[in-house]
């Protein structure tokens, strides 16, 4: 396709219309030109592609289809092979089916347990949401099949979504919201991205140039389309100027006329048509003369594939020596879930599932007992199911509970307004543990639940919503086939007041504001020594390893250098195994308020009994730094950095020190009411005004006295901290025959020339 050579012979009318869909799922086609038409699907766990015999409004069945692990499973698997490897079945599902391009992933921050699409999202850590997507979309691309990671920007609630506003401060921007799309975009190389429904300090997504284009394009090199979400767009014109090349579904040619409109009335240059021509003709052609008809979907060998993959995501919560079973233990398997498992999220990444494997199916063989529990439908008691439940309960050695979240308490659309379990199944777990000693708690659910049992129960592994053989998947674990390695993505607080967004999450009316800043998730908690229920990085194993011998190859660098941290990891029990190993930096105490310390590495590594690995690690800028807003740019305070090696963002194994020395200046600007404490902190400025503070202690008025009632009113301690937090101009207040205003300020003027 010469698609310089399209764009040229296409009329006005003609770009403007491919500006847009020609349904919900298409591309416009240029018949006259040969241009074909492309098709966009659903995902990011599942191809929800609609079936073309529907009528393409989005409303029909969608194909059989995977419904793999969701990203609050695949976050807690810490493991970039297998994103990848979810990607590549992803792209030959894509390939087999005529799917240009597969909606997601998404790397939306969880900001707050309530969001009701955080099954969707990976992480409250921008680093792991990164690194989760970015191998996400290289498996996908692998394939020659698109991407579109979503939703850009600061799409953290379902509640008042398409009109809400994200009120947030610039370093929070770039060290929470934005730092999750960069990783992405950098690593991943989309080819297109999707621009979120609400707007990002007064401006909506859709028209906002500041992140569309001077940020995603100027700064990140994203070089794709970007596409609106469905319904997204609010002034069309104002969005193609921006850099939203795309808009989905259809409008039914009425924006497509408002762009024609536009171009003749001389409100857009026709070359900002072309050029959001050429982007989208660029990832259609780079699919087409990428096609691969003859790809081969083995859905079979998929399903084993979610099933292995969710073996990876599990999380074990707690272990009280319960787990795992033996086949030859009397285990019952109790609550609605173990039998109709809930192992994906409501909204448009609903998948239908080709089958779905319960846990009751897969355990068929080893003699389980199954109680139902409890209803799904209303969360109101059920006291003949409770009963029953109880008295299998009381006669066997082991009662594993099925639990979680029903699909009516969270889903794409609206938020949860708590963060309970159905007070039926809180109930039932309560009943059982009291005539079971020996109860473990598996849980479905998206996002974390509050525990108010969990004292009683010996074991909890929480499954999140792991897919179609989610089933499968747990009776692995159960029975120790499996061993298990999630460690959680995101942190459980006891109780939802807990959470640092707590008071103003959702907002009033359309104004949201991000009021804890870059304190989200764990840096809350770890900066306020807080108790959680369970924190970030969290999971255990069937065995245990030991963290030794850790090495750093400098004692010291420039934030313009690298550094390489190692350490041996042992398994030191008698099953193999595998550990995340996580690498959390901690700044120097300084005068920026900052996390106690921050995710920066992490490697998942696979042990046999005995062995023992060398892990490496290198660091460079960015896992030192902080966004300065004054100089627009990451910035590496000097001083000694703690790197620690842990097991989870609470549980640090081995550490080390390296000095990191800035190379960059930060800028400041003295002035009259500069405090002499700031000054004298700066070595040049403290040379220029010595003489100054010289003269002023030896005719300030303060604490100068001999007489006892001054020096009980007037410290040594208050006299330093008063001269400390002083504006310069203050010298004149309290000794005035020492200098003048003039003085005052040739003396700034000569320290701000240094």
């Amino acid at each position: 396709m010469d698609i310089k050579k399209l764009v040229g012979e296409m009329t006005l009318e003609e770009k403007a219309g491919l500006c847009s869909g020609a349904d919900f799922w298409h591309t416009k086609t240029v018949d006259r030109l040969n241009v074909p038409a492309s098709m966009v699907s659903d995902g990011p766990h599942g191809l929800r592609k609609q079936d073309e015999k529907s009528d393409h409004l989005g409303v029909n069945d969608s194909i059989k289809a995977i419904c793999f692990p969701t990203a609050c499973a695949t976050a807690s698997s810490f493991d970039r092979e297998l994103l990848i490897s979810l990607g590549e079945a992803l792209g030959d599902e894509c390939q087999a089916e005529n799917v240009s391009v597969i909606l997601g992933p998404a790397v939306n921050i969880k900001r707050s347990p309530l969001c009701g699409r955080n099954f969707e999202y990976f992480s409250e850590d921008p680093y792991l949401a990164a690194e989760m997507a970015g191998s996400h979309i290289k498996g996908v691309q692998s394939k020659e099949v698109g991407t579109s990671l979503k939703h850009f920007l600061a799409n953290n609630q379902e509640h008042r979504r398409m009109t809400s506003d994200s009120v947030i401060d610039e370093r929070t921007l770039r060290e929470i919201y934005l730092a999750a799309f960069e990783g992405a975009v950098k690593t991943g190389k989309p080819w297109t991205v999707m621009c979120s429904y609400n707007k990002i300090n007064g401006t909506y997504g859709s028209e906002n140039r500041r992140y569309l284009t001077d940020i995603l394009r100027d700064e990140w090199g994203f070089d794709g389309y970007v596409m609106s979400d469905w319904g997204a767009v609010n002034d069309r014109v104002a969005g193609i100027i921006a850099g939203l090349d795309l808009e989905m579904p259809s409008s039914g040619g009425v924006n497509d006329a408002r762009l024609v409109e536009a171009v003749r009335e001389g409100r857009l240059k026709e070359e900002v048509l072309d050029q959001a021509v050429t982007r989208i003709l660029t990832i259609v052609d780079r699919y087409i003369k990428n096609r691969k008809p003859e790809t081969v979907w083995d859905k079979e060998a998929h399903h084993e594939l979610a099933r292995k993959m969710e073996g990876e995501c599990a999380v074990l919560l707690k272990n009280q020596g319960i787990l795992p079973l033996s086949d030859s233990d009397e285990v019952a398997f109790i609550g609605y879930f173990a039998a109709h498992p809930r192992y994906q999220g409501g909204g448009s990444s609903h998948i239908n599932s080709t089958r779905v494997e319960s846990a009751v199916e897969a355990a068929k063989d080893k003699g389980v007992i199954y109680a139902q529990g409890y209803e799904i439908d209303a969360d109101q008691m059920n006291n003949t199911l409770l009963e029953e439940a109880v008295e299998v309960a009381k006669k066997v050695k082991t009662a594993v509970i099925f639990a979680g979240l029903p699909d009516s308490f969270e889903s794409e659309g609206y938020d949860r307004t708590h963060m309970a379990m159905p007070e039926c199944q809180n109930a039932l777990i309560e009943a059982v543990a009291t005539v079971q000693p020996n109860t473990v708690v598996v849980l479905h659910n998206g996002s974390p639940v509050e525990m108010p049992w969990i004292h009683k129960v010996k074991g909890v592994l929480e499954a999140y919503l792991g897919g179609q053989a989610v089933g499968g998947a747990v009776v692995d674990i159960l029975y120790g086939e499996v061993n298990p390695s999630g460690k959680l993505a995101e942190t459980f607080p006891i109780k939802l007041e807990d959470n640092p967004s707590y008071l103003y999450y959702g907002g009033e009316k359309d104004r949201a504001e991000y009021r804890e800043g870059v304190f989200v998730g764990y840096r809350y908690y770890d900066k306020k020594k807080m108790e959680v229920l369970f924190p970030f990085g969290h999971g255990l194993s069937y065995t245990t390893f030991e963290y030794s011998n850790i090495k750093a190859d400098k004692s010291a660098m420039k934030d313009d250098e690298t550094v390489t941290v190692s350490l041996d990891l042992t398994n030191t029990g008698k099953t193999k195994g595998k550990e995340v190993v996580q690498i959390y930096v901690e700044a120097p105490d300084g005068q920026v308020i900052r996390p106690v310390r921050e995710l920066r590495e992490f490697a998942k590594v696979e042990l046999e009994p005995g062995e023992t690995k060398t892990v490496a690690f290198t660091l460079g800028k960015r896992a030192f730094s902080y966004y300065h807003v004054e100089l627009k740019d990451w910035f590496v305070q000097t001083g000694a950095y703690l790197i620690h090696a842990a097991s989870s963002s609470r549980d640090l194994r081995e550490m080390i020190s390296v000095n990191v020395e800035s190379t960059v200046k930060e800028p400041v600007v003295y002035h009259l009411n500069s405090t002499i404490g700031d000054i004298l902190s700066d070595p040049d400025a403290a040379e220029i005004i010595k003489p100054l503070i010289d003269r002023y202690k030896k005719g300030s008025a303060l604490g100068n006295s001999d007489g006892d009632a001054a020096k009980s009113a007037i410290t040594q301690q208050m006299d330093d901290a008063m001269f400390r937090y002083m504006p310069l101009r203050q010298i004149l207040s309290f000794a005035p025959d020492v200098s003048s205003v003039k003085e005052l300020q040739e003396l700034v003027d000569r320290i701000n020339k240094k």
